[in-house]
């Protein structure tokens, strides 16, 4: 029921796009969000498409086995994926409130032998891979233009990672798993250009490079981290504040270092994991 609840989101606003009555200036105002005598507007995005792993790798100890997720845990192929985020502007502010699901989750043939935190997984037996790392952002940006059809918008974000991440035999007598909470201080920028006939396109950046413990959300460990989330964007405006649009995304980062909070099974602490994923989707904007 759950997975449902993506496609169902999308499609209402769909529909809602064709279901404005010519009366009301703009879908929130007929949803009652949106009134010009009030101070803000809120907009609404929501798109659905598909995530490819470009590369992905993953190490648990300077002793361990590096994975390669795409070559050998079962990356190789396209996964579903959604994204949700609401917009309140104030004049030139703009904050964002954005959610991201992302948990991939595959079973495969061992190819290689696997030491994992200390735990060896044979080759040629069934392994079960999770790679779980949905992510909720809050931004805050300014827009540096004065032209009504330019939006340069420049600010930053806090992102809270909510990572989990596991390896199993297919028995289940084999298992190792990692769970980690934290802030990532992100600079934002997104610039947005419409013309005339109401075609309009445009860019957005979240992303962070940081060798400084505590601005990877973590002020007892000795890890550099990145973080790169990097779209273009281009749709028509459509009547009653609607817009359709098409996405590509690079989303890409990781971590390298040893984490002083570190509760493994008898490991380092120490943890490289590095992702270079690209999505593509559609989906639209309600205004």
């Amino acid at each position: 029921m759950l997975r449902t609840i993506p496609k169902l989101s999308l499609c209402f606003l769909f529909v809602l796009s064709f279901s404005v009555p010519v009366q009301a200036d703009t879908a929130m105002e007929l949803l009652g969000v949106n009134q010009p005598d009030r101070f803000y507007k809120l907009a609404a995005h929501a798109e659905v498409g598909f995530l490819a792993p470009l590369e992905h790798q993953i190490q648990y100890s300077k002793t361990g086995s590096v994975v390669d997720y795409v070559e050998d845990g079962g990356q190789d192929v396209l996964f579903a994926v959604n994204r949700f985020s609401l917009d309140w502007l104030v004049g030139k502010n703009t904050f964002v409130l954005l959610y991201q699901p992302l948990d991939l989750q595959t079973e495969v043939i061992a190819r290689h032998n696997y030491v994992i935190d200390n735990e060896n997984f044979p080759e040629g037996e069934p392994m079960k891979f999770r790679f779980s790392f949905p992510f909720f952002r809050g931004s805050y940006m300014y827009n540096l233009s004065n032209d009504p059809s330019l939006d340069v918008e420049v600010g930053g974000s806090i992102q809270l990672r909510n990572a989990r991440i596991e390896f199993a035999s297919a028995d289940g007598e084999l298992f190792r798993a990692s769970r980690d909470i934290g802030p990532v201080p992100l600079m934002k920028l997104r610039v947005r250009k419409t013309q005339e006939n109401g075609f309009w396109y445009g860019m957005e950046m979240d992303g962070s490079y940081a060798a400084v413990d505590y601005l990877n959300g973590d002020d007892d460990s000795d890890v550099v981290g990145a973080l790169l989330d990097f779209s273009l964007r281009s749709g028509v405006t459509l009547k009653h504040g609607i817009r359709p649009f098409v996405n590509l995304r690079y989303l890409g980062g990781g971590a390298e270092g040893t984490t002083g909070d570190y509760e493994g099974y008898g490991g380092d602490g120490w943890v490289k994991n590095w992702l270079h994923f690209m999505t593509v989707s559609v989906g639209v904007s309600v205004f």
